[in-house]
């Protein structure tokens, strides 16, 4: 997987394939944001580049007919351009606002996405719920908690043999802090990815850890403490 660079010049071409939903779904974006604030990139192009095609770019991470869990889906990054682009997925989408789940499920009834779930609830908590803890084959998160506190939300979705996938700004150092969080969580072999967005819209990179054991029953642990104190 270290090896693994985005395509964006096919990425480009699958949004091309699906230009029309993914113009419905700018549309119907725009739309709430102006009542509900759910991102600050607005305009078409930034929006294509710094949310529809960073995306897309974990997609070469994402097995074929994964069942897909997305912890803080927010405004549906990056849940909802892959699943645009990919009809054999199936995904999960967590978000503890009301308001960002309406917005979802909006968007998923207008594009005519299948096989997407909304949940109204706190990923620390559905993370102990038996049909969703170790339910998945991915777990993903865009832009939600550094990545020891992001690894404690997401690691007891993902069932063993699975994988979960951060989307980050290009911090290694972010990483290494997560090291021993991975390993107490579960995890194996772990890693990142670095890519520029074409256009000099930004440095990111993508964080992964495979999944080969169980998350001890004890974690997430809720109340706050994922944030206030993470696992070091």
């Amino acid at each position: 997987m270290q090896n693994y660079i985005p395509d964006f010049a096919a990425l480009e071409r699958k949004i091309s394939e699906k230009r029309a939903q993914f113009d419905a779904f700018y549309d119907l974006l725009t739309a709430y944001n102006a009542k509900f604030n759910l991102t600050a990139v607005t305009g078409k192009e930034e929006v294509f580049h710094k949310h529809f095609l960073d995306s897309l770019a974990g997609e070469g991470f994402i097995p074929q007919n994964a069942r897909c869990a997305e912890v803080g889906s927010g405004a549906g990054f990056p849940s909802l351009p892959l699943r645009i682009v990919r009809e054999d997925l199936t995904l999960t989408l967590i978000e503890s606002t009301g308001k960002k789940c309406n917005f979802l499920r909006s968007a998923v009834r207008e594009l005519e996405l299948e096989g997407v779930e909304v949940v109204n609830a706190r990923a620390e908590e559905l993370g102990r719920d038996e049909k969703y803890r170790s339910a998945f084959d991915v777990c993903f998160a865009r832009a939600v908690a550094r990545m020891n506190t992001l690894a404690e939300y997401c690691m007891p979705f993902v069932g063993t043999g699975g994988l979960f996938l951060a989307y980050k700004s290009d911090n290694e150092e972010e990483y290494r802090e997560a090291l021993h969080a991975l390993k107490l969580f579960g995890g194996g072999k772990s890693g990142f990815v670095r890519y520029a967005l074409p256009r000099g819209y930004g440095d990111r990179m993508l964080m992964y850890c495979e999944k080969i054991g169980p998350t001890p029953l004890k974690y997430p642990r809720g109340r706050g403490l994922e944030r206030r104190d993470p696992v070091l």
